[in-house]
């Protein structure tokens, strides 16, 4: 098991970017009637929290393993 535990600045950026995401495209399903526009901004904000992860990692910002 790593010895940071998923503790490094490419996962909390990925992290905190995809709940902002998940939040923002829950919110647009919500309003009335629903605001398909914010509901796909939220959910390309879901696919950028993976390509923060995958860019971050590569700087060496992520898990050494």
């Amino acid at each position: 098991m790593s010895d940071n535990h998923g503790n490094t600045p490419a996962a909390w950026s990925a992290v905190t970017l995809g709940l902002v995401g998940f939040v923002v495209g829950a919110v647009g399903l919500m309003l009335s009637p629903i605001n398909y526009t914010v509901f796909w901004v939220g959910i390309a904000l879901v696919v950028a929290a993976g390509l923060v992860y995958a860019v971050m990692g590569k700087m060496g910002m992520g898990s050494s393993h």
